[in-house]
């Protein structure tokens, strides 16, 4: 499968990975501390990189990056940390990773954000753009660029002079509406992208009051209506 490199002082948490990782096929590689991950980095070219955040020498945040300021950074990394803030999670996806795992990490939380790096390779490794260089031509033809993601509504100003539950309600809303229409409705999807099991998903949305239209499902549609009866564990009734 993939060649991955763990990078975690604790020892319990690399062989845990580890094996986790092992048991899924793939190849990997361990390193207690920043200075063993410049030199696996070196050696081993990993697919995918699971990097600690707090390391006794050089934590996190810094080896990445160093990877990124040398142009080493051409494989796909994933942060983890147990004391980690959402700085720390902004300041690294700003730099360049794909994902921050929070510890304990969950089993199903480790194997999707796996899945999802190594299907989206870093995107500073893809043709220079992310130095800003558009695609060069190959044998005199030009090479397409790829399509654009439709815009939706990722950022959104909330008023904050309220009582926590209403503040805590709308950004909710907006939350689940947002992956709604991202998902094009499917609330399967939306449970593995927000990590929330189906039943849990639907008794949330319900509560909110979130309008499912947002996810501009085709009801007409039979399979569509088969879908959504799965996820809820129900078929389409014979009975008139």
């Amino acid at each position: 499968m993939a060649s991955i490199l763990v990078v975690d002082d604790e020892m319990g948490i690399r062989e845990l990975l580890s094996e986790i990782l092992n048991d899924e096929g793939h190849s990997v590689t361990l390193a207690e501390n920043a200075a063993q991950a410049r030199q696996l980095r070196a050696q081993a070219r990993p697919d995918l990189v699971l990097l600690d955040i707090w390391m006794p020498d050089t934590d996190g945040v810094t080896l990445l990056k160093e990877w990124s300021s040398s142009g080493q950074l051409t494989m796909p990394v994933i942060m983890m940390s147990g004391h980690g803030t959402i700085d720390h999670a902004v300041e690294a996806t700003r730099i360049g990773a794909m994902a921050f795992l929070e510890k304990p990490i969950a089993l199903q939380k480790l194997l999707q954000s796996v899945s999802q790096a190594l299907t989206k390779p870093a995107a500073r490794a893809i043709g220079g753009s992310a130095a800003g260089l558009a695609p060069q031509p190959q044998n005199g033809l030009a090479v397409p660029e790829a399509p654009q993601p439709v815009a939706l509504p990722a950022e959104r100003a909330f008023l904050l002079d309220r009582p926590l539950r209403e503040a805590r309600d709308e950004f909710e809303r907006a939350y689940f509406e947002f992956h709604l229409a991202r998902e094009n409705g499917s609330m399967t999807r939306v449970a593995e992208k927000t990590g929330l099991e189906r039943t849990h998903l639907y008794r949330k949305i319900k509560q909110l009051g979130v309008d499912l239209g947002r996810g501009h499902r085709n009801k007409t549609d039979p399979s569509a209506f088969a879908e959504d009866s799965a996820e809820v564990g129900l078929t389409p009734s014979s009975e008139s």
